[in-house]
């Protein structure tokens, strides 16, 4: 019989363990082999749930950008022979804006069954509060960082925006505000944006208001995790 891959969620802040559901943490614990994005932040997090076995008895292994995808197959020899395995992102849900879709995938194509499990995404709770259509949206993920790439990126998404289609997008925190006053430069004065930083964390602060408002009291968003949407 074949093992199967449990999605393992993480905490999108680190004073934020309590969103995790209890039933993840008691499945964590029976898992011996984990395909982590991050390997010191994920061996902290086990930890934190309550995972006791050794590390010395555990096998972690890398999947992030750096990761040679040949390295996959090996990966699921371990789901060939019968062994559960966990998938884990450095912050939220694994293999959404992640580089462990790639393996997810590849379970797919071997007929390994794949469980998602429940736990936080700052993507879809950026949207649940955003007051945005969350009918039809669009998530970029990076979007340019040189101009004039990033402004007709931005204008794009504008467009997309005024068709009623919410545009989801991110950026490394240091560079948040280069990325906001490029959104406030560029959009129009009516077009509504929404800010989603630290969710779930202490600091959690989520406002919708148009370009307009926005520029009458722009925010300091350096260093701190944050979703943008257009609407």
């Amino acid at each position: 019989m074949k093992g199967k891959l449990y999605l393992v969620p993480t905490v999108l802040s680190e004073d934020s363990l309590h969103v995790i559901p209890a039933y993840v943490h008691d499945i964590i614990k029976n898992l011996r082999v984990f395909f982590v994005e991050n390997e010191k932040t994920a061996r902290r997090y086990l930890r934190k749930t309550g995972y006791t076995a050794s590390f010395d008895e555990t096998i972690v292994l890398p999947v992030n950008e750096h990761t040679n995808k040949q390295n996959f197959s090996e990966y699921v020899t371990h789901l060939l022979q019968g062994v559960d395995c966990g998938l884990m992102s450095d912050a939220g849900v694994p293999a959404v804006a992640d580089p462990g879709a790639e393996l997810v995938k590849l379970c797919h194509d071997k007929n390994i069954t794949v469980i998602p499990l429940t736990g936080p995404s700052s993507i879809l709770l950026a949207l649940m509060a955003s007051g945005l259509n969350g009918q039809q949206f669009f998530f970029h993920g990076y979007i340019p960082v040189k101009q004039p790439d990033r402004r007709l990126y931005l204008l794009k998404m504008e467009a997309n925006a005024q068709q009623g289609i919410t545009q989801m997008f991110i950026e490394t925190p240091y560079r948040n505000n280069t990325l906001l006053a490029d959104i406030l430069q560029t959009c129009s004065p009516a077009t509504k944006l929404c800010i989603a930083s630290d969710i779930t964390g202490k600091k959690e602060w989520i406002q919708t208001k148009s370009v307009a408002d926005w520029k009458k009291n722009i925010p300091v968003l350096e260093k701190i995790p944050a979703v943008f949407l257009i609407g």
